[in-house]
């Protein structure tokens, strides 16, 4: 499949949360106005299929730390009983407030609307982010004022059940 260029991320268009991620699935997508196309209904298993397990990893990773956030925080994930429902019936769906952007994150907002967070050091390492960025850790780094996270690519080596759970301590910080 050719992908989609104007396809700048996955997701909810108005989402609160926005992982930034350094690649994008050769794969094409049914497009929203703004460039963010809300997956639809098996679109991630086809994804997956398309363009390798990678693909699967980022989406079980990213589920998998939605639903470990506190519930008040994203209450979506009040609708399912597992991080497998969520992931299948509610990730990056649209107005899932959840977002996957292939585009580098803007942190010149004065009042950031959306916490991002950037998949990978070594992509972090490529954009322009913040001196006010403070590495807490190899792998993590926060700047609360710009509420910007940096962790491991969403890979279950890289970001373990335990680095999720830090990473969960993270998004309170900043939230």
């Amino acid at each position: 499949m050719q992908q989609s260029k104007d396809c700048h991320g996955l997701g909810d268009k108005n989402s609160a949360l926005k992982v930034y991620i350094g690649n994008r699935p050769n794969f094409t997508f049914a497009l929203d106005s703004n460039g963010t196309c809300p997956v639809i209904a098996d679109e991630m298993n086809a994804i997956g299929n398309a363009c390798g397990n990678g693909w699967r990893k980022v989406f079980n990773v990213y589920a998998k730390l939605m639903f470990e956030l506190p519930r008040e925080t994203f209450p979506m994930q009040n609708l399912h009983n597992s991080w497998q429902q969520y992931r299948d019936n509610e990730l990056l769906r649209s107005l899932s407030n959840t977002a996957l952007m292939f585009s580098s994150p803007i942190t010149d907002d004065i009042e950031p609307t959306h916490l991002s967070i950037i998949m990978g050091r070594t992509y972090a390492k490529s954009l322009i982010l913040p001196t006010s960025l403070v590495w807490e850790t190899d792998a993590f780094a926060i700047d609360i004022e710009h509420k910007l996270i940096v962790c491991p690519y969403f890979d279950y080596r890289q970001l373990s059940n335990m680095k999720i759970s830090y990473l969960v301590k993270l998004i309170n910080r900043v939230k």
